[in-house]
């Protein structure tokens, strides 16, 4: 019964919120979570599930395991999400492209 397409898609669609906010703590992007959570769905298809005992427990090991790789992989391409370097941008000084920064001090009068 646990390998029926159907079980595993309702159960599935039970656990995927708390995977999706698993890896969106993991990852931080929510299009690398989402990402994440549909390639736990291809690893649940191609598994053997006939010895699953706790399904959300084996689908939250596998999300973890994607995010890390996911991680690794950004980490070796020393990828950095946008939102990142923003927040270093605005952290650090005020970013070049305010127009504070480019234009000239008003005369005194």
């Amino acid at each position: 019964m646990m390998d029926t397409p159907n079980w595993l898609a309702t159960q599935f669609e039970v656990e995927s919120p708390r995977l999706r906010a698993i890896a969106y703590r993991l990852l931080g992007p929510l299009a690398e979570a989402e990402d994440a959570v549909q390639e736990s769905w291809l690893h649940l298809l191609h598994a053997d599930t006939s010895t699953v005992s706790n399904p959300g427990g084996w689908l939250t090991t596998v999300v973890a395991r994607v995010c890390l790789n996911m991680l690794r992989a950004r980490k070796s391409r020393r990828e950095e999400s946008l939102e990142a370097l923003e927040l270093e941008a605005v952290i650090g000084g005020q970013r070049a492209s305010t127009p504070a920064h480019c234009s000239r001090p008003a005369p005194q009068l």
